[in-house]
């Protein structure tokens, strides 16, 4: 008893080749919304990333504005500052006073505007 059997082409694309096909075109759709997904969290994950790091860059920038400079320092560079201030003031004051009648009404004119 010889029993030759014979397979068509047609029962290979039917039984063999559309599942396969099937299966290689679900897993290529299910990559590609795996790596979609991944994508999505990954912005996710930076925009946290960033909005942390603008917070603690914040808070850093005012740290050192509240310790960069003592207020100490400040006052004191205020201090020496408004009194070689009014030293000057004084000295203007003086040379006004010593200036010749004649010069006073030209104070704080320009040479040009002095004829």
């Amino acid at each position: 008893m010889e029993f030759a059997m014979q397979i068509e082409p047609t029962w290979w694309i039917s039984v063999i080749e559309v599942p396969v096909v099937a299966a290689l075109f679900r897993m290529i759709y299910m990559l590609k919304q795996d790596i979609q997904n991944r994508i999505d969290r990954g912005d996710t994950r930076d925009s946290e990333a960033v909005a942390r790091t603008r917070d603690e860059l914040a808070e850093f920038k005012l740290e050192v504005a509240r310790t960069y400079v003592p207020l100490s320092l400040i006052r004191d560079v205020d201090q020496r500052l408004s009194a070689h201030l009014l030293r000057i003031e004084g000295k203007l004051e003086g040379l006004r006073r010593t200036d010749h009648p004649q010069d006073q009404r030209n104070y704080g004119r320009r040479a040009e505007d002095r004829a």
